[in-house]
């Protein structure tokens, strides 16, 4: 049997539980056979450690040089005038798209038989943080004044990647999210674009519009109505946490941010600290996150070989981790699933 090239990518542990899952899910994806060739590099509060800055230039250089990276949950310091460190790895390999799947894997809760994804914008809107305060008075924060960022090309990209995807991936239709009933401006031009965008795939892919807090209520009703959604860099924050809500909540979320020459994949949840070392955390969300990396790749057999894994793992071994109403350790599940893999 001919061999698998080796694909170099960078491997990013993280903070808090992330060593745990990453270890975790390293060890899946040695069972499953998969092409990986990890550059192990630290960021988070491991980066001030190791190098004195949350995002190394080691890192940032090994990610520039595999254009591919699979990331734990990193903390930002409070304090020390550090900026988030996801905000700039998306600012620095222009990582437009955040994808964000949901499909229900344990049956039994409020919803079921959900299989839907966000397109998240991901480097305009508020999140550009144009932000200043004016001072009245004794005040010097009297008043606090916010500038978002929306531009024709910012909106054309992502919007066309949902299509785009949809297509790929067989989906039926995409729901153009705004709120251009009040910002006429910054999400008027989004709308506009979108409904530009959309006339290219007529009879390829249905497109509807929600504003943004009528399409929040409707995910709460009737969540099956909706297939890829894809919105601005905020409400895109906003609703993608509560559709992981839909399926279990964040320890089942994986994302994906997409560049036109890097992707980085991650688990959204965060580092929780508060059970870093118990050897209790939820590994799935970064599996998940792994899953869409072997995508990514052009290994779908693997992806779907460890996505099989993880519903057996879970609904017909019954092994699940405290999260998701179990009581298997982090390594307990591991070992489930890689002999689910065989």
């Amino acid at each position: 049997m001919a061999s698998v090239p080796t694909v170099p990518a960078t491997l990013i542990p993280g903070d808090g539980i992330g060593p745990e899952i990453v270890e975790s899910v390293t060890a899946v994806l040695d069972a499953l056979g998969a092409p990986f060739e990890w550059d192990r590099q630290a960021a988070g509060m491991a980066g001030i450690e190791a190098a004195g800055d949350p995002l190394p230039q080691a890192t940032l250089d090994s990610i520039a040089r595999t254009g591919l990276a699979l990331k734990g949950p990193l903390t930002t310091p409070s304090g020390g005038g550090y900026r988030s460190v996801n905000v700039r790895l998306r600012e620095a390999f222009k990582l437009y798209a955040n994808v964000r799947p949901a499909r229900t894997i344990v049956p039994g809760g409020r919803y079921e038989n959900i299989d839907l994804v966000l397109m998240r914008e991901n480097l305009e809107g508020y999140y550009v943080a144009h932000e200043h305060f004016v001072g009245i008075g004794d005040d010097p924060h009297a008043v606090a004044i916010s500038q978002g960022i929306t531009t024709r090309e910012g909106c054309r990209r992502i919007i066309r990647y949902a299509f785009d995807y949809a297509v790929k991936h067989g989906r039926k239709k995409v729901t153009l999210v705004h709120k251009a009933n009040i910002l006429k401006a910054i999400t008027g031009l989004f709308l506009e674009e979108g409904r530009a965008i959309a006339r290219e795939y007529e009879g390829r892919v249905a497109v509807d519009e929600r504003i943004v807090d009528a399409c929040a209520m409707q995910l709460v009703m009737n969540p099956w109505q909706f297939d890829v959604i894809v919105t601005t860099n905020l409400f895109g924050d906003i609703l993608s946490d509560q559709i992981a809500g839909l399926v279990g909540g964040l320890g089942m979320a994986p994302g994906a941010n997409i560049g036109e020459n890097t992707a980085i994949f991650e688990a959204v949840h965060g580092s929780a600290p508060d059970i870093a070392g118990k050897g209790i955390a939820n590994p799935l969300a970064l599996m998940l996150a792994a899953g869409l990396m072997l995508d990514h790749v052009g290994c779908q057999d693997l992806s779907a070989r460890l996505r099989a894994a993880i519903d057996e793992t879970l609904n017909v071994d019954g092994i699940r981790t405290g999260d998701l109403g179990g009581k298997a350790s982090t390594r307990e599940l591991t070992a489930a699933l890689i002999k689910r893999i065989g």
